[in-house]
């Protein structure tokens, strides 16, 4: 059996929808597109989450607080 988190399975849905949007066009970057647009969100939950400590929304994601702030910084989020 193969058993999808919610996550995986929304994930999957809306890439379907991507793909039935573009047509006959070619996807470029899919890769790219889909973690920035996931990654935003999870920065800011986190964030939520942490009630904005840098360092305790970092350990929740799993990343040094230094990534963290590189990758708010590349997201446009204020640390």
């Amino acid at each position: 059996m193969n058993h999808k988190s919610p996550l995986e399975q929304s994930v999957r849905e809306r890439l379907e929808r991507y793909f039935s949007d573009l047509g006959d066009a070619e996807p470029h970057d899919l890769l790219a597109m889909v973690v920035s647009c996931v990654e935003r969100p999870v920065l800011q939950v986190a964030l939520e989450k942490s009630q904005g400590n840098q360092s305790k929304a970092a350990a929740m994601l799993g990343v040094t607080r230094s990534t963290l702030r590189k990758k708010l910084l590349a997201h446009n989020l204020q640390p």
